[in-house]
């Protein structure tokens, strides 16, 4: 009986920090939106929105967080393009993705686990 509670509680703890990190993720693309849509007429962008997302996700690791980052469906992945296509009144989304781990005593419940945040604000 003791092995399947074991299971069930580190089950549980395993699944709650993964939610922990679905929101914390959820935060850093919604203030890496807001950073974004008011981030026309500056030299850096896209830096300032990287960087916003990932100080907004201290608990994360920086360097797992994949982030997309567009204007009117158009991607920019640098500050000249994002510069150029930062238009005020255009939706701006940004997307992240940070990978989620549900190993519970070595099996992993979900081995393709992705967590996933988009967020979309109006460029002013």
């Amino acid at each position: 009986m003791a092995p399947i509670l074991l299971v069930m509680v580190f089950g549980i703890l395993q699944f709650g920090i993964a939610m922990n990190q679905h929101m914390v993720l959820t935060n850093a693309a919604a203030k890496g939106a807001m950073t974004f849509a008011l981030s026309r007429g500056t030299a850096t962008p896209y830096a300032t929105t990287t960087s916003a997302i990932t100080s907004a996700a201290p608990s994360l690791t920086a360097g797992q967080i994949s982030i997309t980052v567009k204007v009117n469906g158009v991607a920019c992945a640098s500050d000249a393009a994002c510069s150029t296509i930062l238009v005020s009144g255009q939706p701006a989304l940004v997307k992240a993705t940070y990978p989620c781990d549900l190993t519970v005593m070595g099996v992993n419940y979900a081995p393709s686990c992705t967590l996933k945040a988009e967020t979309a604000q109006l460029v002013q």
